[in-house]
């Protein structure tokens, strides 16, 4: 019996398009907008989750977690080509890596002391900054003085509260500058890397750099199927899914609209801190997230034009 060949012109079935194909005809069919926003959800979704598993396991260890998933995902699909680098190269790749470890440590050191929004809030102070260092327009000073307005209320000033409030604080600020440095290293790596290898390098030179904290606050519990599976989807939710659809939107759409959709981050964080995790916010905490939305919404909107 004759197997016929799977190019047989006679066989008049259409071809089978690959997932792979199929995921970008889906995502050209969404607004970029929509994506944009798909992407906020993803990862407040993903940062819910992992506060949840703080009841289970210390944070370095969720971050472990976290990014040892998404740096799996991403070098099974953006293999980095390690041929060729020079010593600035590396240099550039190690630094966003180590960046990257330390930006999600401070923040979810910082989300098992604060609200979700209001570590987002705060932590959103470092993507402000350097979008009022690119506009260098005299109204910028008003931003910077509203998102300092509304972190100010969110400080328990008149009123006690724990240390792990104020620590809390500085885990967030510090996550805040780490996330202003990754915004700078993430173009110096996207000029020295092709493509997505970049951050797939710099995911695994991360997971390198947290691994010790990681497995030795984690221990034999790292090894549980449950625990396992739920920091896939947080890697998933967190970094690979949301990576996918920003690249995806910023070829469609202008930069600066970019910005002031992602603006909308630690609006959203707060919601999902409600929804998910019954994070009750007061009046004051509201007002504060919408002084640092409205701080980034008009400094990207300065910037833009």
């Amino acid at each position: 019996m004759t197997d016929f060949a799977l190019d047989d012109p006679f066989d008049r079935r259409p071809a089978l398009p690959r997932p792979g194909r199929l995921l970008r005809q889906a995502a050209d069919s969404i607004p970029p907008s929509s994506l944009v926003l798909l992407s906020i959800v993803s990862v407040q979704l993903g940062a819910a989750f992992a506060k949840n598993l703080f009841a289970v396991l210390p944070p370095s260890a969720v971050v472990f977690l976290r990014i040892a998933a998404g740096g799996l995902i991403m070098a099974a699909v953006a293999r980095p080509k390690l041929r060729g680098l020079g010593w600035r190269d590396w240099a550039v790749g190690a630094g966003f890596g180590l960046t990257l470890a330390l930006m999600n440590l401070s923040y979810y050191e910082a989300l098992s002391r604060l609200p979700m929004g209001v570590a987002v809030a705060i932590e959103f102070l470092g993507p402000l900054g350097v979008a009022v260092a690119a506009s260098r327009r005299r109204l910028d000073l008003a931003w910077i003085g509203l998102a300092g307005l509304g972190v100010a209320l969110l400080a328990p000033w008149g009123r006690q509260a724990s240390a792990a409030w104020w620590l809390g604080i500085g885990f967030a600020l510090v996550a805040g500058a780490c996330w202003a440095a990754y915004i700078l290293l993430s173009a110096a790596a996207g000029r020295r890397f092709p493509g997505t290898t970049g951050l797939s390098f710099a995911m695994i030179v991360s997971t390198l750099v947290i691994a010790p904290v990681g497995v030795t606050t984690g221990g034999a519990d790292l090894l549980q199927p449950s625990l396992l599976l739920i920091g896939l989807g947080v890697g998933l939710l967190s970094s690979v899914i949301p990576y996918s659809l920003e690249l995806h939107a910023l070829r469609r759409m202008p930069k600066h609209v970019f910005g002031i959709l992602m603006s909308l981050e630690p609006a959203v964080a707060a919601l999902a801190g409600v929804l998910v995790l019954g994070e009750v916010l007061h009046v004051q905490q509201w007002a504060a997230i919408v002084c640092v939305v409205a701080a980034s919404l008009g400094s990207t909107r300065m910037t833009g034009r």
